[in-house]
């Protein structure tokens, strides 16, 4: 015997399931609006493109890639470069007006929009002169101790670069101590003596006073730039065995700033990725983990890859991109194995290696934007909560330099036109910078096409961005979002970025 229901009754449950429906469906499924699209290709830079919409799915996603909102990952500090004693130098001979300008282009939020930069404790190898904050006689109470270098050029630029961006998050990172601290007696390569643990701690301690007094506060620092190698005493360089790394962290820098109440946050190793057996061994020890907020990796050897076996082992530290360039850590990825299940998003497949010294190309050009865009896309789906590239500014020739590298900069202004121009490395950056803000979370992406590499971002506000590189031929693909699709052409060597709420 049927049962017969009126209108009323039918618009009733019609209304409930439709309801039932809505709940039942996460709201990242259902995007409201548009897709905004910006794309850099051939000799369009960012440039917005014609926007997308989102469509009920067709067919299988297999040949596409899959996005899932609900699955995150690390959290983002944000991207970032590198303001050397070279790079404060050449800012530095722009005119008032015009060194204004381009610290707003740099950090604002509206502009490329850097959150993070790297300073250096004294000078590196890229500085206009070789000098630290005590040098000359042995000086154990550091009565001698100054920043005033700092005061003429770098300090002032700090903070206006945190006046356009007032959440501009700074890591400062030492080349060397100074000389009569070591057992060669000079910047130049060599140690530091075991016995300068303790007045070396409080040097690097005065260092975050005297920033913090003069309204720079430096939110984190590692106890030595590039650990394991002295460059031949060709540049300030400092070699650091495993083992004093650990005691000089757990007995004498940890406590020190505990001690002093410095919030300063502490990264290790800063330096390569095959190293992550010693990044290991550290952090094994309790007292080493206790003072150690995460570690900085550089990618000039080894895979970005080898990240993944510190993260399973250590889910709790965070691990943190601090020099190199987005291009390089495409040069030396291995096969494309990612962390937390997710094994897409692979880009093309080098051969191999290079040691760091990428091969020759225009670094304007959009094959290097591109191969940037994959780099800085390995990095991310391999945990890196922040990417810092080396030297904001260089001049045409890759100075100021005092030692034996010759690289060029994020940007570069001319010695003597002082006309600004912007790397590939800028505008792959700018892909970036504009697709995850500070607080963003890596979503999952799946699925492998060749040639191009993926990686997600939801932010705070709840805007969503793919960034897509493209080093393969131009090809339209599909992209899924629960019952839903959309597709893009990438032109062959492009970067786009599709923006959602």
């Amino acid at each position: 015997m049927s049962q017969r229901i009126n209108r009323r009754e039918f618009s009733g449950l019609l209304a409930g399931g439709i309801a039932l429906l809505s709940e039942a469906a996460p709201a990242w499924a259902q995007p409201a609006g548009t897709i905004s699209v910006r794309q850099t290709a051939d000799t369009k830079r960012f440039a917005e493109e014609p926007a997308l919409k989102w469509r009920p799915a067709e067919g299988s996603p297999a040949d596409g890639i899959v996005l899932d909102p609900s699955r995150t990952y690390q959290e983002m500090l944000g991207f970032g470069g590198a303001l050397t004693d070279a790079s404060a130098y050449m800012i530095n001979q722009l005119d008032a007006a015009a060194r204004e300008k381009f610290l707003h282009e740099l950090y604002h939020p509206s502009e490329l929009g850097l959150e993070v930069t790297r300073i250096c404790v004294g000078s590196s190898d890229y500085a206009a002169s070789m000098y630290s904050y005590d040098e000359g006689d042995p000086d154990p109470e550091l009565q001698r101790f100054s920043i005033d270098h700092d005061k003429q050029y770098i300090l002032p630029q700090l903070r206006i670069a945190r006046k356009h961006n007032p959440d501009l998050y700074v890591l400062a990172s030492p080349w060397s101590p100074p000389g009569w601290m070591k057992a060669n007696g000079t910047m130049l390569g060599g140690s530091l003596k075991p016995k300068s643990f303790p007045v070396y701690a409080k040097y690097l301690m005065k260092f975050l006073q005297s920033y913090q007094a003069e309204g720079v506060p430096v939110d984190a620092i590692t106890p030595q730039n590039e650990v394991d190698t002295d460059q031949d005493g060709r540049m300030p360089a400092c070699v650091w065995a495993q083992e004093h790394e650990i005691v000089f962290v757990s007995e004498h820098l940890g406590p020190l700033l505990e001690q002093n109440k410095i919030a300063t946050k502490i990264w290790i190793l800063d330096h390569n990725f095959n190293l992550w057996g010693r990044v290991i061994n550290e952090l094994e020890n309790p007292l080493v983990s206790r003072y150690v907020d995460g570690v900085a990796w550089h990618p000039y050897v080894g895979s970005v890859t080898a990240v993944n076996r510190v993260h399973d082992l250590f889910p709790d530290k965070n691990m943190y991109s601090t020099e190199g360039d987005f291009e390089a850590t495409f040069s030396l990825l291995g096969p494309m194995t990612f962390g937390a299940g997710d094994p897409g998003g692979a880009g093309p497949e080098p051969a191999g290696g290079t040691g760091g010294r990428l091969p020759r190309r225009d670094p304007q050009s959009a094959e290097t934007i591109a191969r940037a865009g994959v780099g800085a896309a390995n990095a991310v789906r391999n945990w890196m909560k922040c990417i810092i590239v080396w030297n904001l500014v260089l001049d045409e020739n890759g100075k100021p330099n005092i030692g034996p590298f010759n690289v060029s900069g994020l940007t570069t202004i001319n010695s003597r036109t002082k006309e600004i121009t912007r790397s590939g490395n800028y505008w792959a950056m700018k892909h970036y910078t504009h697709a995850a803000r500070r607080g963003a979370k890596r979503f999952d992406s799946q699925g492998a096409v060749e040639g191009v590499a993926h990686v997600a971002f939801v932010n705070p506000n709840g805007a969503k961005t793919v960034v897509l590189s493209n080093t393969g031929a131009a090809r339209r693909i599909q992209l899924h979002l629960g019952d839903l699709m959309t597709e893009i052409s990438l032109p062959q060597n492009s970067v786009t970025n599709l923006n959602w709420v």
